[in-house]
């Protein structure tokens, strides 16, 4: 056979849409001719006759001869990622990878076929590419690959790019302003939440239902709305939590407890809250595991001895359905899935029945849509009965306060002075150490009435950096708040920031989500914090906070009485002075930091759930019986001690 003239026929054939004679003539040729150029035209053949998978591998066949072809390997994992057959595209990635980085079609397929295999830290290089890609699904897949860091740069560029060129695209509408509150770039969230409250206005859900349930939080403080963002999550079928609860599982002698999260080292706020608890839990009525995926990073950051909270598992490297696998493998009776919609969540593994009872606590402040969870545990103030309806979960509500706290292993506060930290010595001191995301236009504005009103005043307020400052001062400049009414602060050393919480008269607490860990730090270190009576979990907790440190009175019924409280509260120093003495008085009496008191109540709990699945019963709404009020204290006060000693 001529293979030029048999090659020049065959392309006769396809030039004239003659593509099964082309494809009978190459076929013959293939016996004596194997170039690139004849695997090429045999692919652009199998292609017109719909062969796309068949093509793909001609396109492959043609690149892979030497010299290397890329435009024929492009071709190929192109076909190969839109038939599916990701194995293949993924080997010719390998072979054209610096090309994937400028090329949008080939980080689209790359980046889908990663982020399907939870290889998402794979994927860095091809956020640039992509955000600029000619389509739209360019520009979404950029989106999909934004990292949870909200200081990272390259995110903020990608955000403000995809918002830029689609300023009425919903999602990318709810990106930029989630980067814009964490800078608190206020004009920026007051000009583009715009639109999302006229859509509100008028019945429209079209912003809050692909929204991110944590995020949502911040601006949305009404539960009804925060139950129907379900964000990229889908519906479990019909009877999946029913099934997972029929399936067969042993119960043991003793209950045993998974805790699943990815905050199992001592520097996140989780931890600090319910290191204590996890110590104090009875082993011998109850076995615990912890099941982690923290970054290994920040467990090496300090040392510390894991052994004392429990077993713990590794899951890091394990899909969520190995991981579930993992999880049934050791007969766990109760797992507690300790994140939610937060930061670093695994929750989905719970979707897989890992275990005949689920639970939502501590992370996520609400209910957790399109997970399979049983119950949420709070308590009264945080779930009070007018809620249930906007709860996914049966209520398991314990007596005093849902909040773990840690009295043995969380620091003390040490003397320090104002001038130690730019404070003046003569001001009645506001402050706020809620993270910048948490501080509304609205807040801000709450803040200046409040300064204005009571002349000798200023705000301690913490910022993330100098961009956060900027932005909140120039909102309090434009209402005409003196410089000199301001102090700024940073992050400091955990030890150093609960030393200078005492140093302030009064904590102004955050709306619609208040200080979580943060305010109970106030409240150890001393400070007094003022609160608004909440509409959802978030704008809840501080409510359930002081009343379990016996300072009910410091919530305003609303912002008005938020804002004529701190008012008044500055003319009132003997007032602020009663409020320290009574924090003082109450913190080794009162439940809020009693770790022992809350762990009795948490075990009953989990016993009052493990009763109900041996019998065969549903969840259901479930209140736990408070033990008798403590008449001494759960243990010394460090300074009162040593002031005995020294009599």
């Amino acid at each position: 056979m001529n293979t030029k003239n048999a090659f020049v026929t065959a392309s006769g054939f396809y030039q004239k849409g003659q593509y099964t004679r082309a494809l009978e003539t190459l076929n013959e040729l293939l016996n004596v001719d194997r170039s690139p150029k004849t695997y090429a035209l045999l692919a652009k053949t199998l292609l017109k006759l719909g062969f796309r998978s068949d093509a793909a591998s001609a396109y492959e066949l043609a690149g892979r001869q030497k010299p290397q072809r890329d435009d024929y390997l492009r071709e190929a994992l192109l076909l190969h990622g839109d038939c599916g057959n990701d194995d293949q595209a993924l080997a010719i990635g390998s072979l054209i990878l610096p090309l994937a980085f400028k090329d949008p079609d080939l980080a689209f397929v790359l980046s889908r076929i990663f982020l399907g295999r939870q290889q998402k830290d794979l994927l860095t290089g091809f956020k640039t590419v992509l955000v600029e890609g000619p389509e739209l699904k360019h520009r979404q897949m950029a989106a999909r690959l934004l990292t949870d860091d909200l200081n990272d740069e390259s995110n903020r560029h990608i955000v403000t790019t995809l918002f830029k060129k689609h300023p009425d695209h919903v999602i990318f509408r709810a990106l930029y302003l989630i980067f814009a509150r964490e800078v608190s770039d206020l004009a920026a969230v007051e000009k583009h939440m715009a639109p999302v409250t006229t859509s509100l206005a008028q019945g429209k859900l079209e912003h809050v239902i692909p929204d991110n349930p944590f995020f949502h939080l911040h601006w949305c403080g009404d539960e009804a709305l925060n139950k129907l963002v379900v964000h990229d999550t889908d519906p479990l079928p019909a009877g999946h939590a029913e099934a997972r609860r029929k399936l067969p599982h042993t119960w043991g002698s003793k209950i045993r407890i998974g805790y699943l999260s990815s905050d199992f080292w001592p520097g996140h706020a989780t931890m600090k809250l319910m290191q204590r608890v996890l110590e104090l839990h009875d082993k011998d009525r109850f076995e615990i595991t912890l099941f982690d995926h923290s970054e290994a990073a920040h467990q090496k950051e300090e040392a510390f001895d894991y052994s004392a909270l429990g077993t713990t598992v590794d899951i890091r490297g394990l899909s969520n359905q190995a991981a579930a696998e993992a999880i049934r493998a050791r007969g766990i009776d109760i797992l507690v899935d300790l994140k939610g919609h937060t930061k670093g969540s695994r929750a989905f593994i719970l979707n897989y029945m890992p275990a005949p009872i689920h639970v939502a606590w501590l992370g996520f402040p609400g209910t957790t849509v399109n997970i399979d969870l049983d119950y949420i545990i709070g308590d009264h103030y945080v779930l009070p009965d007018q809620s249930k309806a906007h709860f996914y979960e049966k209520y398991c509500r314990l007596p005093e306060c849902y909040q773990p706290n840690d009295p043995l292993n969380r620091p003390k506060a040490r003397p320090t002075t104002r001038a130690e930290h730019g404070l003046p010595e003569d001001a009645f001191v506001y402050a706020s150490f809620n993270g910048n995301r948490k501080i509304t236009p609205q807040m801000v504005d709450v803040w200046c009435n409040i300064l204005k009103r009571s002349k000798n005043s200023v705000l301690w307020l913490l910022c993330n950096g100098p961009r956060a400052e900027a932005n909140i001062w120039s909102r309090l400049e434009a209402r005409g708040v003196n410089r000199k009414r301001v102090v700024f602060t940073t992050r400091i050393r955990y030890e150093d920031h609960i030393d200078r919480q005492q140093l302030a008269d009064l904590g102004l607490d955050t709306f619609p989500v208040n200080g979580h860990t943060t305010t109970s730090e106030q409240l150890w270190g001393g400070l007094p914090v003022l609160t608004i009576k909440g509409t959802n979990f978030a704008s809840r907790v501080s409510e359930s906070l002081l009343n379990a440190i016996g300072l009910p009175e410091l919530v305003a019924d609303d912002v008005k009485a938020y804002e004529d409280m701190a008012v008044q509260l500055a003319g009132q120093p003997e007032r602020i002075a009663q409020f320290k003495q009574t924090l003082a008085a109450n913190r080794y009496i009162k439940p809020l930091f009693d770790a022992e008191r809350f762990t009795h109540h948490l075990q009953t709990a989990f016993e009052m759930m493990a009763a109900r699945a041996k019998q065969g019963l549903a969840p259901d709404h479930m209140d736990v019986p408070a033990l008798p009020v403590r008449s001494e204290p759960f243990m010394e006060d460090d300074q009162n001690s040593a002031a005995i000693a020294a009599e």
